[in-house]
């Protein structure tokens, strides 16, 4: 399993904050509400490790403000927030880490050790 050190591993909420706005733009609370939704709630992200995340994704180009025209509802004052096309590469190379991980995991938990005596 090699290391890319140009994408060195996302935080688990940076993971579902990207993967929350894979589908759609996204206001905060709705990105709170999606992360809940794909982890039936075993995950909840709060205001403040959301925000952070966020700020950290958009200093690095990976989330971006939607544009206006994008949003459902034109009206709505609420800041969305909108997957780059880096965004969406560096999800796809963490999608491929883990799955090699749980791979080599799979892998070694049915190999069979002998017992020491």
């Amino acid at each position: 399993m090699k290391n890319d050190s140009k994408n060195p591993p996302l935080s688990t909420a940076a993971q579902y904050i990207l993967l929350a706005l894979a589908n759609e733009d996204l206001h905060g609370y709705g990105i709170i509400q999606e992360i809940a939704r794909q982890t039936q709630g075993s995950y909840r992200v709060g205001p403040g490790t959301l925000y952070d995340n966020l700020k950290k994704l958009m200093d690095q180009k990976l989330v971006i403000d939607a544009p206006r025209n994008s949003r459902k509802d034109n009206e709505d004052d609420r800041r969305f927030y909108h997957l780059t096309q880096e965004g969406r590469a560096v999800l796809s190379a963490e999608i491929d880490r883990l799955h090699s991980i749980v791979i080599e995991a799979q892998s070694r938990l049915r190999m069979r050790r002998p017992r020491n005596a």
